[in-house]
């Protein structure tokens, strides 16, 4: 099996929450890793998500002390969707 790790940002336009993190984090550009296995076919390829990791603080907070937090990527894209959805 081939693994595959990518970062992204994820910029939120206004603060949000996600299961697992104690406490409001607020609106910025977040950096984003996610840790994906290839899974093979005879006539298909697939991808499963083994692992998606936030980096805290947010980018433009990088001078903080850092902190990388497991979450679920599920519950980072419904998170993404509801905060896109409250902008007026």
């Amino acid at each position: 099996m081939t693994t595959r790790s990518q970062t992204r940002t994820v910029v939120f336009d206004a603060a949000f929450t996600l299961p697992g993190i104690g406490e409001e984090l607020p609106a910025g550009a977040y950096r984003v890793e996610s840790d994906d296995e290839e899974l093979g076919g005879v006539t298909w390829t697939a991808r499963r998500n083994l692992a998606t990791y936030i980096h805290l603080p947010s980018i433009a907070q990088a001078s903080r002390p850092q902190q990388i937090v497991q979450i679920d990527a599920d519950d980072l894209e419904v998170e993404a969707a509801l905060t896109k959805d409250k902008q007026p």
